[in-house]
């Protein structure tokens, strides 16, 4: 049978090829605005972009020359954004397991300076698939300590039709003067290439702020606000960084920042997990946004960020999976359960933000956390047509009440039957119609296991298999059920 009429016999007569026209007239049966989840609403793309959106019947109206698509049991929603990413990790994401905090030292560092530019390709393909597949249309990535030029990212998410945010590292705190002048040349350049039409928007990093001057931290961070960019950074993420901090600098990574000018609207903080109550007035202040990444703490992390009460005191931030797993949906309801845990629970919160703030968050607040705001993250006209249908005809989301909060509670990626990048269809029930993705993942297999052999990494956690060979071998059978 083929994909489409297994769908047809599945209950849906939505076919692929109902999405791929140049002009596409789409009657969903809910819509996901800015003001939350309407019924008999219509959505017109053409050119890339919404063109038209808003009640059906005058929507239709509006445009007669259009055969409209309709899709029961279907939501149309704004595509994700992942605020915090890391596209040249996904070979060694399953390494994380287990590991104690600033794993960057032993896993990340070793295993991105092994990449030369056809495995740097190889990984952040995959790592775009796996963010397709996740919902997410839109990534932010904060840099890749490769060696060469980040063209070959860019030619990933380009051929995986991914849109990027795409951070080139300004690390310069071992620098010459000379060689900090050509950090500050190759900056200026990678802002100014990207055609502003492509779906690479280029930004500016520092790893941690304690691996640059005070005076790179400046620059770059004017350099994006200049330029409409995105200066990203990690900050107080572990108390082994901010300690160092204090002791080299005499001031926490974010006072640091602070102290030399560096935040500021352009600015987005990756974790900002252990935070004092002057820093959270520093940041909104500011008007600093942060990335909040819940599953990087819930894995490898030393604190939760305080996000609810950064929405309180209207910190601006998003969700990032901080390349753990690309998954929008389980990011959301881990989103939530984190706050629940670490804050919530003990003060009666029963809440913690509900439903429908995780979905701001993930879609258009996310999209002004990394500086796209104006461009994508809402269902609206003139905004890129940036987006998923969802099938929330299924057992568990019925009887529904609540469809906001049951997306996060409830939602999966296996849900997802489209994912639509700038009007233009990515996805088909999680798989690419236009590029071998099967040959990807071969590609994959042959290289990605003899390549992490062979990097220098430190793995402190053993597997699963080890360890319970280990147990084994001491003895404690009951350990082992």
């Amino acid at each position: 049978m083929q994909p489409d009429a297994r769908n047809h016999a599945m209950g849906t007569d939505l076919a692929s090829a109902q999405l791929q026209a140049d002009e596409l007239l789409l009657l969903p049966e809910y819509v996901l605005l800015r003001d939350g989840i309407q019924r008999d609403m219509a959505v017109v793309v053409g050119n890339g972009r919404f063109v038209d959106v808003g009640p059906a019947a005058q929507v239709v109206e509006r445009h007669p020359h259009l055969r409209a698509t309709r899709m029961p049991g279907k939501l149309l929603m704004p595509g994700l954004i992942d605020a915090h990413h890391h596209l040249t990790q996904s070979f060694g994401k399953a390494l994380a397991f287990g590991e104690p905090s600033e794993i960057f030292r032993r896993i990340w560092v070793p295993l991105e300076r092994s990449l030369d530019d056809e495995l740097v390709h190889l990984t952040a393909k995959l790592a775009a698939l796996e963010s397709l597949r996740g919902g997410f249309t839109t990534v932010c990535d904060a840099g890749t300590r490769a060696p060469g030029s980040l063209d070959a990212i860019a030619s990933a998410t380009g051929a995986a039709g991914l849109r990027c945010v795409l951070g080139l590292i300004c690390n310069d705190i071992d620098a010459s003067e000379a060689e900090r002048a050509d950090i500050l040349e190759r900056a200026r350049t990678h802002l100014a290439r990207w055609n502003a039409a492509s779906l690479i928007h280029p930004s500016l990093a520092i790893s941690i702020p304690e691996v640059a001057t005070d005076a790179m931290l400046r620059s770059t961070a004017t350099l994006c606000a200049e330029a409409g960019a995105v200066f990203q950074t990690h900050i107080n993420e572990h108390l082994a960084a901010i300690e160092r901090s204090l002791i080299a600098r005499g001031k926490r990574p974010l006072e640091l920042l602070h102290a030399v000018g560096a935040l500021g609207p352009q600015t987005l903080v990756a974790h900002a997990t252990m935070v004092t109550p002057f820093e959270l007035n520093v940041l909104r202040e500011t008007d600093t946004a942060v990335s909040y990444n819940p599953v990087a703490s819930q894995w490898k992390g030393n604190a939760v960020a305080p996000a609810t009460q950064m929405a309180a005191l209207g910190i601006r931030f998003g969700l990032g999976t901080d390349a753990t797993r690309s998954d929008g949906f389980r990011l959301m309801d881990a989103a939530e359960a984190a706050q629940k845990i670490a804050f919530a629970l003990d003060i009666g919160d029963a809440s913690t933000g509900a439903g429908w703030m995780w979905l701001d968050h993930a879609t258009w607040r996310g999209a002004d956390a990394v500086g796209l705001g104006a461009v994508t993250g809402e269902v609206a006209a003139g905004k890129a047509a940036d987006f998923l249908i969802v099938d929330v005809d299924i057992p568990e989301m019925q009887p529904s009440f609540d469809l906001a909060w049951e997306l996060v509670r409830f939602g999966n990626r296996d849900q997802i039957v489209a994912v639509v990048v700038a009007g233009r269809l990515r996805l088909w029930r999680g798989w690419p119609l236009d590029w071998n993705a099967r040959a990807l993942l071969d590609d994959v297999a042959r290289t990605a296991r003899t390549l992490v052999e062979k990097a220098p990494i430190q793995k402190i956690h053993a597997s699963s298999a080890a360890h319970r060979a280990d147990i084994a071998a001491r003895g404690w059978a009951r350990a082992l059920g």
